[in-house]
């Protein structure tokens, strides 16, 4: 259990025995816990005192969980808030997500889900205050050595990158048993775009975006996310919507790296022969940065352990990408990838190895 009572966790909720028991749960992982019945009683607290995290039930008399939501980012952006909801209420969850909302939980929840989401919402919040405080100290030494400044400014920059993939890791780690896949799709991602002779900028660009693939994910129920075995029609259906809810996510910036982030979110999933989903795009009509995901995503959830899988030697993934299975088909490839990849399968097994939790 986690220790220290400096670790402020606020819990919304107008159901008392739920409040209760959260709070208690919580309390019993080491936690501090101020508890609220509702949203109004929620903000004088956020505003008289600092939260590591918040957890907000969604449907509540006056103010609902998503208005709490904003108004909390009005008072402290950076804290994160954990939405707490019934499966019937899915859709407001993934919209307080892509307002800002670090993650949510379907009610009733597991303890054990609970905790791991509360832990990691409070990880990430230390980590923003630790750059904060870090950038605070560079500003005090740059004012004395221009040499330092230059120095410091690619530190946070690499460490605003870090957060990025911090965040992004809140999707692989609710299916995957490794952070360490969404790394590794990135790699893969790059060495193609280089031996296709893509600019260094294209390059540079998706091996950052191509971590981003899976993260619509955040809006797939657990009981289908972590389900041991096949999904049936209507659970795969469900599951195809990740793309669409990634895409929405993160489309509409103005940054290069989160508009190729966008495209691949939705892409990724597209084929060569026009099977693939949520589009049914065909050839060239999918974005390059889309099959290059594709078939880099393909390759390592091969290799990777999943829920309703274990996962596959190197020799057995190269064969079912290069000459089919029940599933899979070389004409789901671009096939200017799937040449690139057989004459370079040992470069994506060593991906693969030297890139392991």
């Amino acid at each position: 259990m986690n220790k220290g009572k400096d670790k402020s966790i606020l819990v919304v909720d107008d159901n008392a025995f739920v409040l209760e028991s959260t709070a208690e749960l919580l309390e019993a992982y080491g936690y501090s816990v101020v508890a609220c019945s509702d949203a109004k009683e929620a903000i004088q607290a956020a505003l008289h005192e600092e939260f590591f995290a918040v957890l907000t039930d969604v449907q509540m008399p006056g103010l609902s969980g998503i208005e709490l939501l904003g108004r909390l980012r009005d008072i402290n952006p950076e804290v994160p808030v954990i939405i707490m909801t019934a499966f019937a209420e899915l859709d407001l969850a993934v919209d307080a997500i892509s307002k800002g909302a670090f993650d949510f939980i379907i009610k009733p929840y597991r303890p054990d889900y609970l905790a791991h989401s509360v832990k990691k919402a409070v990880d990430y919040y230390r980590l923003i205050q630790m750059e904060h405080d870090y950038k605070h100290r560079l500003e005090d030494a740059v004012s004395k050595r221009t040499q330092e400044l230059t120095r410091a400014m690619a530190i946070v920059s690499e460490m605003s990158r870090e957060i990025t993939v911090r965040m992004t890791a809140v999707s692989e780690f609710r299916d995957t048993d490794t952070g360490a896949h969404i790394k590794r799709i990135g790699y893969y991602s790059a060495f193609l775009a280089e031996e296709l002779e893509m600019s260094k900028d294209f390059i540079e660009t998706i091996e950052f975006a191509a971590t981003m693939h899976d993260i619509g994910k955040v809006g797939i129920a657990d009981k289908i996310l972590l389900k041991p075995g096949p999904l049936d029609a209507g659970e795969f259906d469900n599951m195809k919507t990740h793309t669409t809810i990634g895409y929405k996510m993160l489309n509409g910036s103005v940054y290069p790296t989160l508009k190729m982030a966008s495209t691949i979110a939705c892409a990724h999933h597209e084929r060569w022969d026009g099977s693939g989903y949520p589009q049914g795009l065909k050839g060239e009509d999918t974005p390059l940065e889309g099959r290059i995901v594709m078939l880099a995503d393909q390759y390592d959830a091969l290799r990777s352990r999943r829920p309703y899988k274990e996962p596959f030697d190197h020799d057995r993934a190269v064969k079912i990408i290069t000459e089919g299975s029940k599933r899979t088909s070389p004409e789901h490839f671009d096939p200017r990838l799937l040449e690139i990849f057989k004459a370079s399968t040992e470069v994506f097994d060593k991906i693969f190895t030297e890139h392991q939790d």
